[in-house]
């Protein structure tokens, strides 16, 4: 079972690397588009996200401080999801089912990261 857990940490931890990854290299797209969100200083707020998003990623996949990694990507999920896919608000039906399953995909994320706080720590394999 450790190796499967081994195996799950180094696809979630890839996954939020490739999303800061992401931050980082579509920064001119992102930042207007967090803007039209209502984002303040978005021009900060995209990097800074970005580095909320390589802390929990490095975090999950090496095993050093997972309850600091943890709330790095709380702190990532909390304001993006409810300020980035507020599908509430959004009255096009298309745009709206679109920011409604990111909405729910970004509650999944943040359960999936709540619960791996239960993992007895130092976790297996851990650096």
């Amino acid at each position: 079972m450790n190796i499967l857990f081994l195996i799950g940490r180094i696809i979630v931890g890839f996954f939020w690397l490739m999303n800061a990854y992401n931050h980082f290299a579509q920064a001119k797209m992102m930042v207007p588009y967090a803007q039209s969100k209502g984002v303040p200083m978005a021009g900060l707020m995209v990097p800074g996200s970005g580095l909320l998003l390589v802390a929990g990623g490095l975090s999950i996949l090496t095993g050093l401080y997972p309850t600091l990694g943890v709330l790095a990507l709380v702190l990532f999920l909390l304001p993006v999801t409810f300020m980035m896919h507020n599908f509430w608000a959004v009255q096009d039906p298309q745009m709206k089912m679109g920011e409604m399953v990111n909405f729910m995909k970004n509650m999944a994320l943040l359960g999936f990261s709540l619960m791996i706080l239960a993992i007895p720590q130092p976790w297996p394999f851990s650096l």
